[in-house]
């Protein structure tokens, strides 16, 4: 059933997707990448187009705006990422409407090769009849987050333009390299001001996230002995024949993202670059509970030490960095947001269903700095891939419990 916010999601998320926000883990700039911030600066305009006060682009790139509110209450957030993921081509993406999905295979103009259905992506059979977005075949969609991004906007403006509607102040944050870790600059809680929050940068509709992994980025270099091949007799140390034997020392049965699920955690290597003389391999590590991850840390780092034993001649280090923990350590001391969300889901139809997700979000981070911040859905499916797909009626219903949150949150509904 269509909502009616539905024709103004369809435009806002087509029109944002097709502008390139791929972050870069490489770079060291904040944003990563410059072309986060086309987007940024399209936000703040039509925030102010729309009303908003308040509204600015912080030196560390964060749209900040404010909703007035119309009655008394705690200040509410709303964030959502403008990034797309590194892991997939996401420049030039052409969005597509499928108008009234009939439940069949879903094909792509730029790669005939491909095509989605609901054996593939199975909440695809529960949409039958609805709008589906996709990319053209080449690209990601990028409606992780850019979903997030027209749901809030969407709500922003409908509050905006009906004063009526009985809510208290609510601060929106679109933030930038969300996809690399690097999306909530240590002054972004003071900056939001506000009691609790909420980041939209969930999937299947009805989904509250209050538990998500604990993570960190590792970085193995290793430093081989370069010598011209030809001269190389018991002098060339390859580095690429030792980052081989890191990679496959590591479990490959029981600790990867390919053969695991549920609670377990993994190690995964992510990419890998260099030649003979020079190579770095980048890895994440994922595990729900605080042990299991230093558990992993340290068996990445017993096998790097293990290798290195046996070339002397090489040098291999390998550099943890923390990138977020499971919200869950904090929100589990006061789960208000979270009963607030569950009936805000209530509200609109849905059954609310909160299972630990294998992931992470801008919320994990802002929860950890004091800010309590549980994620909800909004309808995104396959993304990180080609494939990816996304229901402007789920978006709909995202959109509205956005509304009723904003209103429960001042008691105006029971």
């Amino acid at each position: 059933m269509r909502t009616p916010h539905d024709a103004e999601l369809q435009e806002r998320l087509m029109r944002y997707a097709a502008i390139d926000t791929q972050s870069d883990e490489t770079s060291h700039s904040q944003p990563s990448t410059a072309c986060q911030l086309d987007l940024s600066r399209l936000l703040v305009q039509e925030l102010k187009d729309m009303g908003a006060q308040d509204v600015t682009l912080t030196e560390y790139g964060v749209v900040l705006a404010t909703i007035p509110g119309t009655t008394e209450g705690p200040v509410m957030g709303w964030c959502a990422h403008v990034d797309t993921a590194p892991q997939f081509n996401a420049s030039g993406v052409k969005p597509v409407l499928h108008a009234r999905y009939n439940g069949g295979d879903i094909s792509f103009a730029d790669a005939p090769g491909r095509r989605l259905g609901p054996d593939i992506s199975t909440h695809l059979a529960d949409c039958v009849g609805h709008d589906i977005i996709t990319a053209s075949g080449m690209t990601l969609l990028g409606g992780d987050d850019k979903a997030g991004v027209a749901i809030i906007m969407t709500a922003a403006r409908h509050l905006l333009q009906n004063q009526e509607i009985k809510h208290g102040r609510i601060r929106l944050a679109f933030t930038p390299d969300e996809e690399i870790g690097r999306g909530v600059d240590p002054r972004l809680p003071a900056d939001m001001g506000c009691d609790f929050a909420y980041t939209f940068d969930g999937s299947k509709p009805g989904e509250v996230e209050h538990e998500t992994f604990s993570a960190d980025r590792a970085i193995v270099t290793i430093e081989g002995v370069s010598v011209h091949p030809g001269l190389a007799k018991d002098k060339l140390v390859n580095a690429m024949h030792l980052a081989a034997k890191v990679i496959d020392t590591l479990p490959q049965v029981t600790l990867t993202p390919e053969t695991t699920s549920g609670a377990q955690g993994f190690i995964h290597a992510t990419d890998i670059s260099g030649g003979a003389a020079r190579v770095r391999i980048g890895f994440i590590v994922r595990d729900f509970e605080r042990a299991g991850l230093a558990d992993k840390g340290a068996l990445l780092t017993r096998v790097c030490e293990t290798i290195a034993a046996t070339e002397p001649r090489a040098q291999i280090t390998c550099e943890i960095t923390p990138q977020y923990r499971n919200m869950r350590y904090w929100l589990e001391e006061d789960m208000t947001p979270v009963h607030l969300a569950h009936a805000a889901v209530n509200d609109v139809g849905l059954e609310p269903v909160s299972i630990p997700i294998r992931g992470g979000t801008d919320g994990s981070r802002l929860t950890e700095m004091g800010l309590p911040c549980p994620n909800i859905f909004t309808g995104m499916q396959e993304i990180h891939g080609p494939l990816e797909w996304i229901s402007v009626q789920d978006m709909g219903k995202a959109c509205e419990v956005a509304l009723r949150l904003a209103q429960r949150a001042t008691g105006a509904v029971e």
